[in-house]
């Protein structure tokens, strides 16, 4: 049977994991003319506001793989409920 506080751990570690990954790793670079076609694209007011969207898309993307990833580690090798 599944935790009814399983959707909220999922979530809480998805966004811990974002953090981890906001202090240890890079985000992606971009060239001057591709951020400008962006910041024209979507409307956006400067560079600054660009970068903060790109970060936070970047830094919760990575948590959320580093969350599936390591959710998947336990339950397939470490879990004490497996059957069989």
């Amino acid at each position: 049977m599944k935790h009814p506080l399983e959707t909220l751990m999922s979530a809480g570690g998805i966004l811990l994991l974002a953090f981890f990954s906001c202090l240890l790793l890079p985000a992606p670079a971009l060239t001057l003319d591709l951020a400008k076609k962006l910041i024209a694209t979507f409307h956006l007011q400067d560079l600054n506001q660009l970068y903060t969207i790109i970060f936070c898309l970047w830094f919760l993307a990575l948590g959320a793989i580093e969350y599936f990833v390591i959710r998947f580690i336990w339950r397939r090798w470490f879990s004490i409920d497996r059957e069989g």
